[in-house]
């Protein structure tokens, strides 16, 4: 009897649920892939190699990001820059850079550990792959063409969407420097030729209202 007593408790609840979305209430999915989710601010997406305003490659081949990662899926490896024609204003710059995406846990620390905020993370999540090679993404799929637009993974793809690539900056406009409220709505990072928003983030209370 007691098992009865509780299904039917069950199968009320369900029953209940099932006839307000047949009626439009309370229905709380959206019409994917048609309607996109509006994603947080500090979202952690895809990652993406970022470029100065002037067009040159801010990573400096440290091998930093590499060092923090706890999932050890990035391969980097540096090079001199050539004296006539610098790939970036350093003496090194990132001549590989390799991210293995089946193994990243999307924690950001690779973007905390970067002295030149060079490596960022979009809103784009949606990277799915017929094989592992195509999961590991080299410096031709991650860094920001010279425009500030980034490489989509699958740009034939009529669900696309191309402005989930242009958050690009939303990990690091979220983070200030040492937590000190001295640096509120200060800007304290070079913006990319790209089309995002490098302001600093708004206060909780300014955000909310």
């Amino acid at each position: 009897m007691g098992v009865m007593s509780e299904l039917w408790k069950g199968l009320r609840v369900t029953g209940r649920i099932g006839l307000r979305s047949l009626f439009g209430r309370g229905i709380v999915t959206t019409e994917y892939p048609h309607e996109f989710r509006t994603k947080p601010q500090r979202f952690h997406g895809r990652h993406v190699l970022n470029r100065y305003p002037d067009g040159m490659e801010k990573c400096i081949g440290c091998e930093l990001c590499a060092g923090a990662c706890p999932a050890q899926c990035i391969f980097v490896r540096g090079a001199d820059n050539p004296p006539d024609d610098p790939t970036s204003p350093g003496e090194r710059f990132g001549f590989v850079y390799e991210i293995n995406m089946l193994r990243c846990i999307f924690c950001g620390l690779c973007v905390e550990a970067c002295p030149t905020e060079a490596i960022t993370m979009t809103h784009l999540f949606e990277m799915s792959v017929t094989s592992r090679e195509d999961a590991i993404y080299t410096k031709n799929e991650l860094l920001m063409r010279p425009d500030g637009s980034v490489p989509h993974p699958r740009p034939d793809d009529p669900y696309a969407d191309m402005s989930e690539l242009e958050v690009a900056d939303g990990w690091l406009r979220a983070t200030a420097p040492a937590g000190s409220a001295a640096y509120e709505g200060v800007t304290m990072w070079q913006g990319t030729p790209g089309p995002a928003s490098w302001d600093p983030e708004p206060d909780q209370e300014t955000r909310d209202a």
